[in-house]
């Protein structure tokens, strides 16, 4: 599966469709996009990839490097697919910043997504 679209919960709670719950056994963290969009990673995929290429790409004091992770961890939050229904909750600013009202579009770019407002497809 590789595009779901849901509606959020009064709660600001997302449904992931049970074909990928297992790919979020581990944990989901959220953080801003590129663009206004969100990123969706499974917590293995963060570890693995996205938390090494931040800590291990050049000098401590060269700005891109600093810029790119003030980018991918201001507003990150971390957060577990509860047991029963397979939601996670989308905190207000990510919300805000990526202008999603109630309906969510999810696309698998490579091992993560990206979660947009329908209206911003």
């Amino acid at each position: 599966m590789d595009y779901f679209e849901r509606k959020l919960d009064d709660k600001r709670r997302l449904t992931i469709p049970t074909e990928l719950r297992n790919e979020f056994a581990s944990g989901v963290i959220l953080t801003r996009g590129f663009g206004k969009y969100l990123h969706m990673y499974p917590k293995t995929v963060w570890d693995r990839e996205v938390e090494i290429a931040l800590n291990s790409s050049g000098a401590i004091l060269d700005e891109k490097i600093a810029d790119m992770n003030v980018k991918f961890r201001y507003g990150k939050t971390e957060a577990s697919l509860d047991q029963k229904q397979g939601r996670v909750t989308i905190e207000h600013h990510l919300l805000d910043y990526a202008e999603v009202n109630k309906d969510i579009v999810a696309v698998r770019v490579g091992s993560y997504w990206r979660l947009l407002g329908k209206d911003n497809v």
